[in-house]
């Protein structure tokens, strides 16, 4: 069995239409990132990776778990708790109080922990503290890491197809990224380095995604007589030969992070709902974005002509 096995769907007529949701999504994102930092102080809700704060490391009993001390600790409310080396052993990672004092936080968490299990049952192992200044240095890192990803983007694309196929995918890959933030906004959902690293998780997956409808694209260019062909026909018919892919790969990806999602717990949930969301804008971008942005930029400013001696002229996008 092969799902859409004779696809024939004018995605590039409905493109206009997919502009208008896009620029909806991304104007709602901009506003909240804007009400955000009024309301905040931030346009986006930082964790204590990121604007700093106290590592208490706590050693517990073998019967105790992660859901037991975040219950303990104010449940929905409680800072961010992982395991950290042995089972039994566990990081908390709370905000700054509001003197300064990281004693202060961690009296009060030892104060929760004792009064839920017992004073025997926990010993706090190490207290820290994440100055301001590093979390801001890990910032301004995590954002060169994604602008490096996107020029690294450009010139592998503008070496395997064309300049104009690196442009467009970049353009598609910036569209996921911006409403993947405007999401993260909305919710305020916090970010801290696991979210990172699923913002750049999706960066791959849409690129992944992108290369293959282009990689189709490109074999349509040169296959004979593409050269008279509609351009828009060219692409929907690349669009909907890479379909039943795009669809499987998609869609096993994502019952998977559901998978993660109700069952992974509350320690990668964040990250989990990111990866979840950024696998459909990826999905989404790859044929609404990507492909029609390649015609746009052939059509204002007719980059990427390849004219290679060995090779038949391959019909322009």
């Amino acid at each position: 069995m092969r799902l859409f096995k004779d696809a024939n769907y004018g995605f590039i007529e409905a493109r206009r239409k997919a502009y208008v949701v896009s620029g909806i999504v991304l104007g709602v994102g901009i506003v909240f990132m804007t009400l955000n930092v009024v309301n905040i102080g931030s346009w986006q809700n930082y964790g204590v990776d990121f604007t700093g704060g106290s590592l208490i490391q706590i050693q517990v009993d073998a019967n105790l778990t992660a859901g037991d001390l975040r219950d303990a600790l104010g449940g929905a409310d409680a800072p961010p708790i992982t395991r950290f080396g042995e089972e039994s052993e566990f990081v908390v990672r709370a905000p700054v109080a509001e003197d300064g004092s990281i004693g202060a936080v961690a009296d009060t968490i030892e104060a929760q922990l004792a009064a839920a299990f017992g004073e025997d049952a926990f010993e706090v192992v190490r207290t820290e503290q994440v100055g301001a200044k590093v979390g801001g240095e890990l910032q301004l890192k995590a954002l060169y890491a994604i602008l490096f990803s996107f020029l690294l983007t450009l010139i592998y694309l503008a070496i395997r197809f064309e300049f104009r196929f690196g442009m467009a995918a970049v353009i598609a890959t910036l569209h996921d990224i911006l409403i993947t933030l405007g999401f993260l906004a909305v919710f305020r959902v916090e970010i801290a380095l696991p979210t990172v690293a699923a913002i750049l998780t999706i960066l791959g997956y849409s690129l992944n995604d992108t290369i293959v409808v282009f990689d189709r694209i490109r074999e349509n260019m040169h296959k004979k007589g593409a050269r008279k062909r509609n351009p828009v026909d060219l692409v929907n018919q690349s669009i909907n030969e890479t379909l039943p892919r795009t669809i499987l790969t998609s869609g096993t990806t994502l019952a998977v992070l559901f998978a993660l999602f109700i069952l992974g717990g509350a320690v990668i949930r964040d990250f989990t709902v990111v990866l979840i969301l950024g696998v459909i804008i990826g999905t989404y971008s790859s044929i609404f974005v990507a492909s029609p942005a390649l015609i746009e930029i052939q059509n204002r400013w007719g980059l990427g002509k390849v004219g290679e001696k060995k090779r038949p002229q391959p019909a322009t996008v």
